[in-house]
């Protein structure tokens, strides 16, 4: 029996690295999973020739949760990029968690109510860790694509302080030619940040998305080297909000749609491509199985 579950990326609102707080909110672009039970050995199959690792342990830690030795086979497709600040590793462990979970729910193996989804949330997380493709283990990342909508996350307690969904918004998305891992950041540097971005962290509680999003956009830009003429311009061309998302490459713009064309165009004039998407409220969930 086949499972398919959809796990959408997140843009930043608060980079959590600087002081271990973190806000994000899901966006409509989506790493998907297929998982199916095999009596032999586990087959991982992932988009684009992307190194299978972060799905492996991701496999593993379910079964061994249950202490099953099933093979599995697990087939992954996206149309989120990788290494672009767009929750792509915690996306796909999301996926790939629930998918080999619900595979042993649709099969008999395990009951439909073994594990919550903050059991789920979890072992994505520690899978994510393990795999070293994040710093912080990327809470919000991580709850912001699991559940959906904005979070506003303790990223150390592994505590969620506010879940909502976010008011439906078209989203702007600049990615340059070239990639940027997490993992591969300087995070010396930008722990020196810590006081600024506790000040747009406080902004984010009060409901502040916007202001809160293009000042850490702004000041992890500085720590990074990324120009931030670049969210600037969004922002003169009508945005509503504009920073780094991540730890970069991709800026990501809250748009009103009067002002679609005009931060599009502007975009469009750096070298690199612009996807247009939207919030994301419906965070992972199975679309398919049977």
């Amino acid at each position: 029996m086949n499972v398919t579950v959809r796990s959408p990326g997140s843009a930043t609102v608060i980079n959590a690295i600087s002081t271990g707080c973190g806000s994000a909110f899901g966006i409509g672009l989506y790493v998907d999973v297929q998982a199916r039970l095999k009596p032999s050995k586990t087959i991982l199959k992932a988009a684009d020739g992307v190194d299978t690792t972060l799905m492996d342990i991701c496999v593993r830690k379910v079964l061994e949760k249950f202490k099953i030795t099933t093979g599995i086979m697990v087939k992954t497709s996206s149309t989120l990029p990788v290494a672009s600040g767009l929750s792509s590793s915690s996306a796909t462990s999301n996926a790939v968690v629930m998918a080999t979970y619900r595979a042993l729910v649709e099969n008999g193996l395990v009951s439909e109510d073994s594990l919550s989804d903050y059991d789920l949330i979890n072992l994505a997380i520690d899978a994510s860790l393990e795999a070293g493709v994040t710093i912080t283990g990327a809470f919000d990342d991580a709850s912001a694509s699991f559940f959906g909508g904005l979070t506003i996350t303790h990223n150390p307690r592994r505590e969620i302080l506010y879940n909502r969904p976010m008011e439906e918004q078209s989203i702007l998305i600049y990615m340059p030619n070239k990639k940027s891992p997490t993992a591969q950041s300087d995070v010396p540097r930008m722990k020196l940040l810590a006081p600024w971005v506790k000040l747009a962290f406080q902004e984010a509680l009060k409901g502040n998305i916007y202001y809160a999003l293009t000042l850490n956009g702004i000041l992890y830009c500085a720590t990074l080297n990324f120009d931030a003429n670049i969210a600037l311009d969004a922002l003169d061309s009508g945005a509503l909000a504009a920073g780094l998302s991540g730890t970069g490459p991709s800026f990501v713009a809250i748009v009103p749609d009067d002002a679609l064309d005009r931060v599009q165009e502007t975009w469009s004039s750096y070298p690199g491509r612009v996807i247009l998407t939207s919030v994301e409220n419906m965070g992972t969930r199975v679309v398919d199985h049977g």
